[in-house]
């Protein structure tokens, strides 16, 4: 295995997934934490890092025995940033990974070409899990249509880049319709990583 290390940012649980709260969705904090426990336990035996803004999030990673670094950053495109550039001289490689895939197997086992790696969302246009090489200018761009931001930040520092986008870590909970589909991927649903 390569030297790579598994990047999660975590919001605080009682507060994440907000359309989903909004929507009148039961059990929200619960499903937040166990998408989160899926993310960390699959990313096994990577060395995995959960980038906390809470003492919730906190002590849910150190109850996991995964390392943790605390942060007051303003989102989560700081959060990654300063991630980036504190960790980048420990692992070759970072995989920044979202904390709510519905199906997160195989990311511990994953080996990713060399240059950046992005695998969309299923809409195709976020960035659910982006692989790079440490040591790089590359700016986090998090938010809608990230993937094209990605893909453009690549190709201005002239890094090898692939773009997959028929894995099934492009699956994350963000709206009402996403619950069932995760609920799913308790009970036998896709096992494949990746398609590509």
């Amino acid at each position: 295995m390569t030297n790579l290390a598994v990047v999660v940012p975590l919001k605080r649980f009682s507060v994440a997934k907000d359309r989903l709260r909004q929507a009148g969705a039961v059990d929200v904090t619960a499903l937040a934490r166990a998408l989160a426990l899926g993310v960390v336990r699959n990313s096994a035996p990577r060395h995995v890092i959960i980038l906390s803004e809470s003492d919730e999030v906190t002590d849910f990673a150190r109850s996991n025995g995964v390392e943790v670094i605390e942060s007051n950053a303003l989102g989560l495109n700081d959060a990654v940033q300063r991630a980036y550039e504190t960790i980048g001289t420990r692992f070759q490689q970072l995989m920044i990974v979202h904390g709510d895939l519905s199906y997160p197997d195989g990311l511990g086992a994953f080996e990713p070409e060399t240059g950046v790696t992005i695998v969309t969302d299923h809409r195709q246009l976020g960035t659910n899990v982006l692989v790079l090489p440490t040591g790089t200018r590359f700016r986090f761009s998090y938010g809608s249509d990230s993937m094209a931001r990605h893909q453009s930040e690549a190709e201005r520092l002239r890094l090898e880049y692939r773009i997959i986008t028929d894995s099934f870590w492009a699956y994350d909970v963000d709206e009402p319709e996403d619950v069932e589909r995760s609920q799913e991927s308790t009970k036998g649903g896709p096992k494949a990583p990746f398609g590509a």
